[in-house]
This record gives structure tokens, C-alpha cells and sequence, in this order.
């Protein structure tokens, strides 16, 4: 398969992959949008941004599916081959790490066997889409669709729905940078994606991760509440919660230093870089 696009600043012997969501694209962590792959960078670790299948710098192969997402981020990880890999997935994003920790937990590696992912860090995500044909999935779809299927193209679109992602307290510059970086979405993409996480549902998998796992959930998130957040937290072994305060569903972007700082020490804690 051809492999994602990505960009990769840092070094060290543990990867971190960075997964966007829906409405984004490897530019999401970037230093003009939240400056989480410098800050990974700067703590001492690899920080790998992708453009998921069909987005940004990526072909889409075929139609962009949870398929194609997860082969595509095991082929960074292959690629990589770091000796400890830690997915790091927003939205959207959260829920490809799940499906790739829940369908490929181990992989092979000069003859010995291990868990394909080292730690996880799932942020403003869910364990549960629900059902593809679902009241509640019907009405979000309905909802997001609805701006394209009027014609307003991705930049209306995102301009109509960035401002119930965020909260309150987003300032003017991050709410111009999640709008720009949504707008920049091929539609095609969009609407194969939103097809591509209806009906997930990885709530049984939970019990099964067995590797460090930070929940991050933002206090205004109205797409991945924190109380639900907090129940996943409650059903991985060991898994550390953190919500943070004034932010909403695109925390990442609306509060950086307090997202990035909270990743950082969970990386340095449980993925101290050699010396």
C-alpha cells in the first residue's frame, strides 16, 4: 500500500505517532496550530504527524475507511520501526489507535513477538460511535452533512461548525485555526470518513489494552463528554484521566500549553527517553 504522508521532527527510541480527527489533517499539531509535535519533539521523543488516507498530503485509498486508517498507521509504525511506539489520537484519531490496539495487538519484529502499540493517549474521543443506523448516529450525520449537502463546500461548513466544537474561552486565533485547517478537508474525504467511524464501537476491547493509557478529556467537550471519557478511563487497567479546564473539543488547539504539557509528562514518566 502507498504510505500516509507524515512529518517527523525529533529523536529518541520511542515514536509518537499523532492522529487527527475528522476535521483535521497532520497540520493540526503543527506550531501554527497547537505546537504538540514540537513539544513532543523538544521532550526528547519522535513525533510523527500523519495525514490520514485522503487527507492532506495522502492519497485517499479508495474510499477512506476505518480499514484503510488503521493499514495506514501500521505502515508508519512499521516504518518508524522505533523501539517503543505511543499513539496519540484526537477525535476521530482516538478511535483509530482502539481499532488498531483491538485488531493487531502484537506484531513481529526480527523473530520476537510484542504489542504492536506501547502506550495510548486518547484524546477527546470515544469507545463507542454507536449503532451505523442508529437514531442519534442518523441525527449527528444529518447534522454535519447537512451544510455540504446545501452546498456551502467545506469552508461553510466549517465555518457553521467550529464554533459548537470549541468553547467559550477560545480565543479568535484558535477558532481561525480549526475553521482554516477543516476548511482544508476534501469533501470526498469528510463524507467517507464520517461513513468510516458509524457504528464503532470498541467498548468491550477497553478491558484488553494492557499498555500505559492517558484518557484527556476537555471540560466544554460537548462531542466526547468528560463523564463519558472518565467511564472509558474506569474500564483500561491503570489508565490515568485528566480533564482539562475551559477548553472545549478541539482542547489540542484551544488550550496547547496545558494539552501539550500534560502529554509531555505523561511520555516522560512512563517513556523516559535513554540516555
Amino acid at each position: 500500500m502507498t504510505l500516509a504522508a507524515y512529518s517527523e521532527q525529533g529523536q529518541g527510541d520511542t515514536a509518537v505517532l499523532l492522529l487527527h480527527g475528522i476535521g483535521g489533517g497532520q497540520a493540526i499539531w503543527s506550531d501554527a496550530a497547537s505546537g504538540t509535535a514540537r513539544a513532543i519533539a523538544d521532550a526528547g521523543f519522535r513525533a510523527l504527524a500523519i495525514d490520514l488516507p485522503g487527507y492532506g498530503d495522502s492519497a485517499a485509498l479508495g474510499a477512506p475507511d476505518m480499514d484503510a486508517f488503521v493499514a495506514a498507521v501500521a505502515a508508519v509504525i512499521e516504518k518508524a520501526a522505533a523501539r517503543r511506539t505511543v499513539l496519540l489520537g484526537h477525535s476521530m484519531g482516538g478511535m483509530i489507535a482502539q481499532e488498531l490496539v483491538a485488531r493487531q495487538p502484537q506484531r513481529g519484529r526480527g523473530g520476537s513477538t510484542r504489542q504492536a502499540v506501547d502506550g495510548l493517549i486518547l484524546a477527546c474521543t470515544s469507545a463507542l460511535f454507536g449503532k451505523a443506523d442508529g437514531d442519534w448516529q442518523a441525527q449527528f450525520l444529518a447534522e454535519r452533512l447537512a451544510p455540504l449537502d446545501a452546498g456551502l463546500g467545506m469552508a461553510g461548513m466549517a465555518a457553521r461548525l467550529v464554533p459548537g466544537l470549541v468553547s467559550a474561552f477560545a480565543g479568535a486565533a484558535a477558532r481561525v485555526v480549526a475553521t482554516d485547517v477543516m476548511a482544508r478537508v476534501p469533501e470526498p474525504s469528510y463524507r467517507a470518513a464520517l461513513r468510516a467511524i458509524a457504528g464503532f464501537d470498541r467498548r468491550e476491547a477497553l478491558a484488553a489494552i494492557r499498555v500505559p493509557t492517558l484518557l484527556l478529556a476537555a471540560e466544554h467537550d460537548r462531542t466526547a463528554p468528560p463523564e463519558m471519557m472518565q467511564r472509558m478511563a474506569g474500564r483500561i487497567a491503570g489508565a490515568e484521566y485528566l480533564c482539562l479546564a475551559q477548553a472545549g473539543h478541539i482542547a489540542n488547539v484551544e488550550a496547547p500549553a496545558a494539552f501539550n504539557a500534560t502529554v509531555v509528562s505523561f511520555l516522560q514518566r512512563h517513556f523516559k527517553p535513554a540516555a
